[in-house]
């Protein structure tokens, strides 16, 4: 695997350049900055996925076992600090209800339980040294402190923060979050939206609804 190292704290890595694992699907714009934890994005922040080459070279668990793999899919505008984890649930053979929860290697086909597709949806960023459990939800905009594990779904445009992480706060109000659910501004064309860039770098959504109506909506 092509390694994709980090030089100074504020440089950044656009996901679409450097992700190269099938079983990962990134949008546009999503960035990886990973300079303190000096790991690749797919060799330190994602971990336990399959898909990757050297896996696909060991063995492949669709053909030899039948296994219905995660994925990890990041929409657009994402932002991921140095120190992320995103947990996948390929190395999920452990049963607590099992009399052990040592994976036996005879056992390890009807050991494997999928954990469902881990999503990171549009304009959400990840705070440094977070972790982000198997199979969890993060919608839109929302936010997740530094150093949270996130172990369930978080709603849209909401601050979560703690282990497990809860909700510290909503960002806007209940019609401000519909207006831009209704909008997904990370979804028009790049020149629509460097045209309002000084509107995003404002609280001012009625001004970006008004935008959207005059200028995106047909």
């Amino acid at each position: 695997m092509k390694q994709h190292r980090f030089n100074h704290w504020s440089e950044i890595k656009y996901l679409k350049d450097i992700v190269t694992n099938p079983m990962i699907q990134v949008g546009e714009y999503s960035y990886y900055s990973g300079y303190y934890d000096n790991h690749d994005f797919e060799d330190g922040c994602v971990r336990y996925l399959w898909g990757d080459g050297k896996s696909r070279k060991l063995f492949n668990p669709i053909e030899d076992y039948g296994w219905v793999l995660d994925k990890l899919i990041i929409g657009n505008y994402v932002c991921i600090a140095s120190g992320v984890i995103i947990l996948m649930g390929g190395n999920h053979n452990h049963h607590p209800e099992w009399i052990t929860v040592y994976p036996f290697v005879e056992q390890i086909e009807a050991s494997y339980e999928p954990k469902g597709d881990t999503i990171i949806e549009s304009d959400v960023w990840i705070g440094m040294n977070a972790m982000i459990m198997p199979g969890v939800k993060i919608g839109e905009g929302a936010i997740v402190a530094a150093g949270s594990v996130v172990v369930k779904d978080v709603p849209p445009y909401t601050i979560v923060g703690g282990n497990p992480a809860k909700e510290i706060k909503k960002r806007f109000t209940d019609e401000e979050v519909e207006k831009l659910m209704k909008m997904r501004w990370f979804d028009w064309e790049r020149e629509k939206i460097e045209q309002a860039s000084p509107i995003f770098s404002s609280s001012s959504i009625n001004q970006l609804y008004d935008y959207y109506l005059r200028e995106i909506k047909p």
